[in-house]
């Protein structure tokens, strides 16, 4: 079982966005058999095995094992992954183009970056998964109380100095067997606690 896995495929996300099939995504953490779960979710175990036939289709759930019950030869599976991510990718046709929304100050842009970073890291994931080798990455995350905004600006002027700086300072284009890599750097409101829970869309 992976620790995280990003979902490409657009059946495959729209299967894991179904609530009972979520949710035996999340049983299947550990792995189990379809009459176990049928038990632990009070549903028919025809019905849950119709839905793990469709989520092990789309290669969210794996077969771990086969064992004799009785006359019945009972499939234990496994969720592959310990959460999943759904790429932009997955909707390909209206996913954010950043290069046509470039402006350092938008939160379009934002958020069309942090889409590419995710259709980008999941595919490099996946071939690093398959090919059993590490994905080199970096990341850094941390909190930041500003005075005011004019404080916040003058921040964000120094920080875009400051990796512009280094960024020249390493950028060797030319070097033999060189390997280019992304680099994304955001600022963004911390959310208060109120705006953690997503709203329910009204009909």
């Amino acid at each position: 079982m992976q620790d995280v896995v990003v979902i490409e495929d657009a059946a495959a996300a729209a299967a894991s966005l179904d609530p009972l099939r979520a949710r035996l995504l999340r049983e299947l953490a550990t792995p189990s058999s379809a009459a176990s779960l049928a038990a632990r979710v009070g549903l028919p175990r025809q019905k849950v095995n119709y839905h793990l036939r469709s989520l092990e289709e789309h290669g969210l759930v794996a077969l771990v094992e086969e064992r004799r019950k009785g006359n019945v030869m009972e499939r234990v599976l496994q969720a592959t992954a310990a959460a999943y991510v759904i790429s932009p990718a997955a909707l390909a046709v209206v996913q954010p183009d950043p290069e046509h929304l470039r402006d350092r100050f938008s939160a379009y842009w934002l958020l069309a970056l942090a889409a590419r970073l995710v259709r980008e890291v999941g595919r490099l994931l996946s071939g690093a998964v398959a090919a059993k080798q590490p994905l080199a990455t970096f990341a850094v995350d941390g909190e930041i109380t500003f005075a005011s905004a004019a404080s916040r600006a003058d921040f964000a002027e120094e920080l875009a100095a400051e990796v512009a700086r280094l960024a020249k300072k390493y950028h060797e284009p030319e070097a033999p067997g060189g390997r280019k890599h992304r680099l994304v750097v955001a600022l963004h409101p911390t959310l208060r606690e109120d705006q953690n829970q997503p709203k329910e869309v009204q009909p």
